[in-house]
């Protein structure tokens, strides 16, 4: 029987301003998959021992979801439990506490395994399943939007305009811009794994305040939304543009959530123009993001950080 992979993603544009309504442009990240696999000999396996007894936690969440008669996905739990008594876990290469969706992939995996009536792909499911993943997530991160699954899940990029407005998209191929310039969006690995919990809590701190909530939109979403339109034009001059007033904007008002190593380098980034950087996610560490109008320079400029090319332009 053919193993059902399911993919990380990154979330090119967007971060927290999801939370208030504003666009958000995601995407899947096949480099890094996850699958549910049995494995015949546990004892001798850390790793698979460790996301067994995850998944037996998890199912207890399910489990008490159901009692409750609030288990939107229909998991069939019978199912599921056996298979974990069997010894399955989820056997995955995506980095946890990166921003990258490790959790998301998960939940994909077991809606694709034990729903009872999967919801077919047709544009006017997307809403349905982004609530049934909303749900299912909830149990990783005490709340959840519920996107990380859905792109994992359909393995297309997908357009986030608003809670009810969702489609996927046609996004600039890698191949069409390889060798026709040395800009590049790229991942930084920096070093340790994030809390999303903590973040997420700074943040709607911030958000009580009207002051902060104003320059959020007036500011953060309007750069954000002209990264997202130059991004799908393909026009990548403008791109850094808007990107440079974002990672500006994000130094000044969301600085406790880039690494302390990243403070010097981000600001370096903008006074240089060698490179803009803007937060994977929710900030605090695993990956963040980068676009250069030359990579080699950026390559050797973080050197003693793992990069990773997403697209070449």
């Amino acid at each position: 029987m053919k193993q059902s992979l399911f993919p990380a993603k990154v979330l090119l544009f967007g971060e927290y301003g999801i939370i208030e309504n504003a666009s958000g442009l995601s995407i899947p990240h096949n480099f890094y998959q996850g699958t549910l696999k049995f494995h015949s000999n546990l004892s001798f396996n850390k790793e698979f021992l460790h996301s067994n007894s995850q998944l037996e936690k998890y199912y207890k969440f399910l489990l008490f979801l159901e009692q409750k008669k609030k288990n939107l996905a229909k998991i069939d739990l019978k199912n599921f439990y056996e298979d974990i008594q069997k010894g399955i876990s989820f056997h995955s290469n995506i980095p946890q506490g990166y921003g990258i969706g490790s959790s998301g992939a998960l939940v994909a995996a077991v809606y694709d395994k034990y729903a009872k009536n999967k919801l077919c792909l047709k544009k006017r499911n997307i809403i349905s399943l982004k609530k049934i993943f909303s749900q299912m997530e909830s149990f990783f991160h005490g709340k959840s939007s519920g996107i990380d699954p859905l792109i994992c899940y359909l393995n297309l990029p997908l357009l986030i305009r608003s809670e009810t407005d969702i489609s996927s998209i046609g996004i600039p191929e890698k191949n069409n811009f390889q060798g026709k310039g040395g800009g590049a969006i790229f991942l930084i690995d920096s070093g340790f794994p994030r809390k999303t919990s903590s973040m997420i809590e700074f943040f709607f701190v911030k958000l009580k305040h009207d002051s902060f909530k104003t320059i959020l939109k007036e500011e953060f979403m309007k750069y954000n939304e002209k990264c997202i339109e130059s991004f799908l034009k393909g026009d990548f001059k403008i791109l850094l543009k808007n990107v440079k007033l974002l990672s500006t904007w994000v130094f000044h008002h969301f600085r406790p959530m880039i690494p302390k190593n990243f403070l010097k380098i981000w600001e370096e980034g903008l006074f240089t123009n060698l490179h803009y950087l803007k937060l994977c996610g929710s900030g605090g560490g695993g990956f963040i993001l980068g676009f250069t109008p030359n990579y080699e320079i950026s390559r050797e400029k973080l050197k003693q950080y793992a990069t990773e090319v997403l697209f070449r332009f």
